[in-house]
């Protein structure tokens, strides 16, 4: 097999502050191939965009703090031992993202098609005129109808869903290897994230880019990722190829996601919940993290001593050993 596109190895991420020390992140491993799409998927606070924002060099420091030991090699190159400027370089060239609320993402005061603009003037050195003319050609990719004349407009005159549109032409404007996307379809309606991620997926397939896919949404990443990741309390709980993972959930977090899924449930019936809230994560991780919400497997099988090292149960098929969570 050759070599993975991404490798990441033994991520961690800490806030330090006068408050205490908050361990967001514990020794996260994953890999991403050319052209694949991995789902990340996890409750809020699991760890997910910290994650991929410390990927991105997004993580002010300090606070936040990565060990010496942790690795993201990009083709090679390690993101997390690159100076400011250097990856200044990259973001927004050969890796973008695309954030969660696109209104908060785009200058007002900048038209749309300037910003969509802008990433070739930077990266690529073109002139500005040149640099519009593309960005036309792109908003008409992602479906912006009558492109020339709502280049013009300013973000404002935009709906969410075609604010969303925008900004996967400004990511992907400069033909990127890597695509971040955090939850870029949460805020949006059923009908519109469904356009939306058919269009990432489309523009996938033209460009060959490889997408990390943050979500919180099961039945998302059941129809759009090649691999899924389930993080928990800033873990990596359960990873495998995504029907293998979907078809043989493992660990009880993983089965009792499945089971709160609005899809799994007679029309009518009541909804099945995960009981109580994730931990604190103002202390090191000890023991099982997921023992006090453990309803699904044997709580009191759940290991209190040690972390549960990841175990590989079927090819590439990798979960948490906890007996408790795995019974």
């Amino acid at each position: 097999m050759n070599e993975a596109m991404l490798q990441v190895k033994g991520l961690s991420v800490e806030f330090r502050s006068r408050a205490g020390v908050s361990y967001a992140v514990t020794d996260v491993s994953f890999h991403l191939n050319a052209g694949e799409t991995l789902g990340i998927v996890g409750e809020s606070g699991s760890g997910k965009s910290v994650t991929c924002s410390a990927l991105m060099g997004l993580l002010p420091s300090p606070p936040a703090h990565i060990p010496e030991t942790a690795q993201a090699l990009f083709n090679g190159v390690d993101l997390l031992k690159l100076q400011e400027k250097e990856l200044a370089q990259l973001r927004g060239n050969r890796i973008s993202m695309i954030f969660q609320d696109p209104m908060t993402s785009l200058n007002p005061c900048m038209t749309i098609g300037d910003q969509v603009a802008e990433p070739l003037v930077i990266h690529r050195g073109m002139k500005w005129k040149e640099a519009r003319a593309l960005a036309v050609e792109e908003l008409a990719r992602v479906g912006i109808p009558e492109p020339e004349k709502r280049a013009k407009a300013y973000p404002h005159e935009f709906s969410g869903g075609m604010r969303q549109r925008v900004m996967i032409a400004m990511a992907l404007i400069t033909r990127p290897q890597l695509l971040i996307a955090d939850e870029p379809t949460t805020a949006l309606d059923v009908t519109v994230q469904k356009q939306v991620l058919d269009l990432l997926q489309a523009r996938q397939q033209e460009l060959g880019t490889a997408i990390i896919l943050i979500t919180h949404d099961l039945g998302v990443v059941r129809r759009y990722a090649h691999r899924i990741q389930v993080m928990y309390a800033g873990s990596v709980i359960e990873s495998a190829p995504a029907e293998e993972l979907l078809q043989h959930p493992r660990h009880a977090y993983t089965r009792a996601l499945m089971a709160s899924r609005p899809a799994a449930h007679a029309k009518g019936a009541r909804l099945q919940t995960i009981p109580g809230l994730p931990p604190s994560l103002k202390s090191p991780v000890s023991g099982c993290t997921f023992k006090p919400r453990n309803t699904i497997g044997k709580p009191e099988l759940c290991l209190t001593d040690r972390i549960p090292e990841l175990l590989e149960v079927a090819p590439e098929h990798f979960v948490r050993n906890c007996p408790g969570c795995l019974s």
